[in-house]
């Protein structure tokens, strides 16, 4: 009588930790559902500029600008928060720039879209890069890449990109600085002060884009958080204007 017990106890708490282990899988399961739902929500979630870079101003120092619509299939692909795409004439020198800034609070989805990838996936030939520096109208110290692309004939074009980063509020020519693995957990918090943005500017001449770079570069630098998170954008007027997206 006593080994039928115990066989039927055995038996008993067997099935007690199948029940258990099952338990544990079925919870185990539900909280990966969850935090995978969690996970992807952070992702695809905007994180919003306090001001849009939208507000960005038309007129800046003899430069006045005109926005230019980006395709929608190319925004979706930049996977960015916000950005701005505009054309800008100099009044004074007949000059003229396109000006592309964009922002993203997942820097690791900003890897990999620079000047050097994308103008060559467009057709274009990268003729050379140089690392160079500009100095803004503050005194700012601006480190760039400078790179030529050119089209041979029958197109026989040209064009020269200054391309540099704003990462967490520091100045940089250097993509590497938010490649590594630390920058490549989603930003779950929705962090203003974990970002890097983009900014291209381009044109046929080097000293255009130079000149815009020493013009522009401090008033954009106001449209991002400082390494607290501070938008000193904020304490200015701009002009609230919307651009429909191009599909």
């Amino acid at each position: 009588m006593n080994c039928i017990r115990a066989t039927k106890r055995g038996k008993s708490i067997v099935w007690v930790m199948w029940i258990l282990a099952i338990l544990l899988f079925l919870f185990a399961g539900i909280a990966y559902r969850i935090t995978a739902h969690r996970l992807r929500l952070a992702v695809d979630t905007t994180v919003k500029l306090p001001v849009p870079l939208l507000a960005f101003p038309i007129e800046i120092d003899g430069w006045n600008g005109e926005d230019v619509p980006i395709p929608y299939n190319i925004q979706r692909v930049a996977g960015n928060d916000d950005f701005l795409s505009r054309l800008y004439i100099n009044k004074q020198t007949n000059e003229w720039v396109n000006v592309y800034i964009a922002y993203s609070a997942r820097p690791r989805t900003m890897v990999g879209h620079k000047p050097e990838v994308c103008y060559v996936g467009s057709g274009w030939i990268l003729e050379d890069t140089e690392p160079s520096k500009v100095i803004s109208d503050s005194g700012t110290v601006i480190s760039c890449l400078i790179h030529h692309f050119y089209k041979p004939a029958p197109e026989n074009s040209k064009v020269v990109v200054l391309n540099f980063y704003i990462l967490n509020g520091q100045i940089t020519s250097d993509e590497r600085g938010f490649s590594g693995v630390g920058w490549r957990t989603p930003n779950v918090a929705g962090s203003l002060a974990r970002y890097v943005a983009q900014v291209q500017i381009s044109s046929v001449l080097e000293n255009s884009v130079r000149l815009a770079a020493k013009d522009m570069t401090d008033l954009i630098s106001e449209f991002f958080p400082d390494k607290n998170g501070n938008v000193r954008a904020t304490g200015r007027a701009f002009q609230t204007r919307t651009l429909p997206s191009e599909k």
